[in-house]
């Protein structure tokens, strides 16, 4: 048989997807679910994308302007993304939710302090005015229970600030 990995992946048991899975340690990045605890990826090639602590760098998309621009000892990225410690803090969040379907008001506080904080109230008043009870805040714990799981991207998407601005342009909640 196959565990349910996240809200859409499978894996086998012994697999490293599970076990990071039953752990906690489950990550998830612009690729999809992983076991890589490492902060940075760095994308090689035209149109690739490099994520950063920081942020995210993509490359030339196109290929014979990519090779130009190697060829000529320059880097080859057009575009970057500066993320801000909200920013930061919110994809903990989301990435918490996408990957355990919970996640604790200790560790956010403990990991971002103030920034943690502000968002707590964010959280609070998503558990408590949800009238479909997708998200639950139990003690220091806000969950999504089993029943709502399916539906976690539409929980992730209320602490993601470019969805709510009409800025998001991919993976589209439902």
């Amino acid at each position: 048989g196959y565990e349910a990995i996240g809200f859409d992946h499978f894996a086998k048991p012994d697999d490293a997807l599970a076990v990071a899975a039953r752990s906690g340690t489950l990550h998830r990045n612009f690729q999809g679910y992983t076991e890589d605890r490492c902060e940075t990826l760095i994308g090689l090639g035209p149109s690739s994308i490099s994520q950063y602590r920081q942020g995210y760098a993509q490359n030339m998309p196109s290929t014979a302007e990519y090779g130009r621009m190697v060829g000529n000892g320059e880097l080859g990225t057009v575009r970057g993304i500066a993320l801000s410690v909200d920013d930061r803090v919110r994809g903990w969040i989301i990435e918490r939710l996408m990957c355990d379907f919970a996640f604790s008001a200790i560790d956010l506080v403990e990991r971002f302090g103030e920034a943690g904080e502000k968002l707590l109230s964010k959280a609070s008043s998503t558990a408590l005015l949800d009238p479909a009870h997708m998200l639950e805040l139990n003690g220091n714990h806000f969950v999504v229970p089993v029943e709502s799981r399916p539906f976690v991207r539409s929980v992730a998407a209320k602490f993601d600030k470019y969805f709510e601005t009409g800025k998001a342009r991919h993976s589209v909640a439902v």
